[in-house]
């Protein structure tokens, strides 16, 4: 189990150029979400929404990962083993930062999978409403990420993981979409020290330790180094 779990939200991304969604000029006071991001909507018109993920996803492979993105990958090399990312966040920066040790709870933009049968592969640069699934051949192919109103992914796992830790942090998240903003709360539970993020406060603000205010890219590399100051000595290395 990890010592220490980083959930991370939109806001560790923003810096890379990829829009957050519940900020005033956020990805959802552009879109109705209704339409893009619920199953409803896609039953209604799923050619609106692959071209909205195809568009996020031409966005998303131009995007680079930042100084957040690669100070919470050398935390992983230097505490193999003990270190968790649970992100909200359907892009791939954490991966292309070096993480290997990563849950995306909200699926993968770089991802399809088929409504029929559920099997996952790779997604192209466009999908369409015809494409084919690769096992079964019906067209019932989606991007692979989870909607309103839908189940995220591997909630067992990280309530596992939430038990054991020590250290817990939530970086860029909103605290407002559950079951994600609980997770702090699971952290408590377990006796960690709870950190929170953020370039303002939050819905759950109150329920952290400690706060650091201020861009991901320029906080998270002084708290990886407070991380790695706490773990005990012979940690790094096994």
């Amino acid at each position: 189990m990890a010592r220490i779990v980083v959930l991370t939200g939109a806001g560790i991304s923003a810096e890379s150029g990829l829009g957050t969604f519940r900020d005033e000029n956020g990805l959802w006071s552009q879109y109705d979400l209704e339409e893009v991001a619920t199953p409803q909507g896609f039953r209604r018109n799923p050619s609106l929404v692959h071209d909205f993920y195809n568009a996020r996803r031409r966005n998303c492979a131009e995007a680079r990962p930042n100084a957040a993105h690669t100070a919470l990958a050398r935390l992983e090399a230097a505490l193999p083993g003990q270190t968790l990312i649970v992100t909200q966040n359907v892009d791939d920066l954490h991966h292309r930062a070096g993480s290997r040790n990563v849950i995306q709870m909200h699926g993968a933009l770089m991802r399809a999978r088929c409504g029929a049968c559920n099997r996952v592969w790779p997604a192209p640069m466009h999908m369409a409403p015809d494409d084919p699934c690769p096992a079964c051949r019906r067209a019932a192919t989606r991007p692979d990420v989870v909607w309103f109103g839908e189940i995220p992914y591997h909630m067992d796992r990280i309530a596992a993981e939430l038990a054991d830790c020590r250290v817990f942090a939530a970086i860029g998240t909103s605290g407002q979409v559950w079951p994600a903003a609980g997770l702090v709360m699971e952290a408590r539970a377990a006796g960690a020290h709870c950190t929170e993020i953020n370039t303002t406060q939050t819905d759950v603000s109150g329920d952290f330790d400690a706060h650091l205010l201020g861009l991901a890219s320029r906080v998270v590399p002084d708290w990886v180094a407070w991380a790695l100051a706490r773990a005990d000595p012979g940690a790094a290395g096994g």
